[in-house]
């Protein structure tokens, strides 16, 4: 038995190393990229409005969003109810479960202006934003996205994302439209 046992693993022992070997092999490749997603604000802004973007039923790396956001970060639309303008903050994990359960047509959403500031750790992201439905189909939204970011000397994190579309009442000034 000791025999059998001895050379079952002599025979294993190969294809063992070839799966720890592409595990671990894949696994730094997706740490790479998304480690590739944090390491600047340029990168960061461009995989959020990267992973939210795509066709109806074309399921989101929701994975890849959550690690662009810092622990305790919020996203807060401003939305009208009974013709009041309210808040209603939510976790990463919330907006999740709400952008999963409403958005059943194509969404795409991509930056047209952003201006940013810095200082220190902090990052303040104005980005004026338009959606559609396909890639190339009509704007059915503009507005603007205040993202604030924290850089801890090795990666961005997301801490907030405040925003107003135009279909709350407030036209995009040309401070904030593409020239």
């Amino acid at each position: 038995m000791a025999i059998l046992y001895v050379n079952l693993i002599a025979m294993l022992k190969p294809r063992l190393s070839i799966l720890l070997f592409l595990s671990l092999t894949l696994s730094a490749v997706a740490q790479h990229n998304a480690s590739a997603d944090v390491k600047s604000e340029a990168a960061i802004i461009q995989a959020l409005y990267d992973v939210i973007s795509g066709k109806p039923g074309e399921a989101r790396d929701w994975d890849r969003f959550r690690n662009l956001f810092a622990a305790s970060a919020q996203l807060i639309p401003t939305r009208k109810e009974n013709n009041e303008l309210v808040l209603r903050p939510m976790t990463p994990e919330q907006y999740i479960q709400l952008f999963s359960s409403r958005i059943t047509t194509g969404f795409f959403e991509k930056e047209l202006f952003a201006r940013s500031e810095q200082y220190g750790t902090v990052v303040h992201r104005f980005s004026t934003y338009e959606t559609r439905e396909t890639e190339t189909g009509p704007v059915t939204n503009r507005g603007i996205n205040s993202i604030q970011l924290f850089f801890n000397g090795q990666r961005y994190f997301i801490v907030s994302i405040f925003w107003c579309a135009e279909n709350m009442g407030f036209p995009l000034p040309n401070t904030y439209l593409p020239k």
